[in-house]
Order: C-alpha cells, then structure tokens, then sequence
C-alpha cells in the first residue's frame, strides 16, 4: 500500500476492519472515515510537537537583507529557529566574504543598537552584520544595520502542513508508518470513548516515539561547550570589510 494520506487511512481501516477508501472517494469520507483522515492528521501533529528537532523537519532559510533594516520575521511555518547557524554568505558581486554571526541577548540589543533602528536614514552607521538577536516577536534582529543586500543563511525546523489530497505524504519517513497509525489508533479510541485501548495505545505510541528519538537524534560525536562569554560592549569590537 502506497505511503500517503490514502494508505494511511487505509492502514486504520485494516485494523478495524471498515472499508477502503479510493483516490476517487477519499475526499468525500464521511463518518468514521472522516474520524480516521482526522486521526492521521492528529498522530503526525503530535508527532512533529514531541521534538523540536526532526531531522525531516529541517530547511535552510535565505534571507535578503535590506539595507538599513535590522528586524526581519522568521518563516511562517517556523517551529524552532536554531540561532547558533547564522551566517551571512559570501557575495563576488557585493564584496564580502562569509561571516558567522554571533547571537546576543535581545536586552543588549536594545541597549547597543536601538537608536539605530529608529534612524534608518543614517548611511554611516551601517555596515555588514555581526551579531543577531532573538526578539520576543517572532522576529530576529541583526547589528550593526546592513550596508548591502546581503544574503543571510539560517536553519529552521518547521511545522508541516496538514495532509489533505489523498496521495500527500508525510514529512515523517515511511519506516515510522506504524507509529503514525498506531497514534491514530489511540485517536479513534479516544474519540469512541474506550478509554482503556486508548490509554494502551498512548503508551505504545510514547514508546515508538522515544525510539525515533533515539534514532534520528541522539548524537555522539563528541562534547561542545556552548557557554557564551558575556559581552559588554560589542557595539565598538565589530570590523568592516574593505
């Protein structure tokens, strides 16, 4: 059976013995076959919620920067925003090499740099960006404001869209299929109130979730230190490229 939202579906209706769904009738399912497409849907959410970090999940997000603006919002689908992978890429055309940013607290930003933000207008303050900063807004900032339409790199963990058309296919890789439907088993109980098989169900799904944790994203490599060392006063330790 194909590994899409139609055999998906299909799989619950093997397990509790209801017919099978068709591409030509899949999108008018009715009673419990639309209880079972909403199951599939409600297992791959919560699938997705578990861990920030999916690696099935993960994109690269490019930015174009604009000279003089120093807020830019992240991606809408954006679940987690991983800060320590910012980096401006290098342009021929522009002059600049590759630089990594480094984050810094959004207090400091406002302390260093927002009189900056709001004197746009001022082509002697900018320059290419150093430092970035996570603001309450679902937005980041960037400092010193951008001379040049830079392209900023960043790596996102996303949250997918829902499956709808009966041949969409899961972000979730296909040897986790049984999970997806073993959640949406605990769904379907849940919603016809056995309560007992559900909580069962609950705990099998826990179980395969903490395997596919293990799986795509345990690492071993070796021990980092993340500390960041306190900065007082970054305004005045940036350099420019000639």
């Amino acid at each position: 059976m194909a590994y899409n939202f139609l055999g998906l579906v299909n799989d619950i209706g093997e397990r509790l013995n209801e017919i099978q769904l068709t591409s030509a009738n899949f999108s008018a399912a009715v009673g419990v076959h639309a209880s079972m497409k909403q199951a599939i849907n409600s297992s791959v959410n919560r699938i997705n919620r578990i861990n920030y970090q999916w690696p099935f999940n993960f994109s690269l997000q490019s930015d174009t920067l604009t000279a003089g603006d120093m807020r830019y919002s992240y991606p809408a689908t954006a679940k987690f925003v991983d800060f320590n992978t910012f980096r401006i890429q290098r342009d021929a055309t522009i002059g600049n090499t590759s630089r990594k940013l480094r984050q810094v607290d959004y207090e400091q930003y406002l302390s260093n740099y927002i009189d900056d933000e709001h004197n746009s207008s001022e082509t002697g303050i900018r320059s290419i960006p150093q430092w970035v900063s996570r603001a309450p807004s679902q937005e980041y900032t960037l400092a010193p404001a951008p001379d040049e339409a830079y392209t900023l790199d960043y790596e996102v963990y996303s949250l997918p869209t829902a499956l709808s058309a009966y041949d969409d296919v899961p972000t979730i890789p296909s040897d986790s299929r049984d999970v997806i439907v073993d959640g949406a088993m605990y769904f379907m109980h849940l919603f016809n109130g056995d309560h007992e098989t559900a909580d069962r169900l609950d705990g099998l799904f826990k179980d395969n979730v903490n395997d596919m944790r293990k799986l795509y994203t345990n690492r071993y490599e070796y021990v980092r230190d993340t500390r960041v060392p306190e900065v007082y006063n970054y305004r005045a330790t940036y350099r420019t490229d000639s």
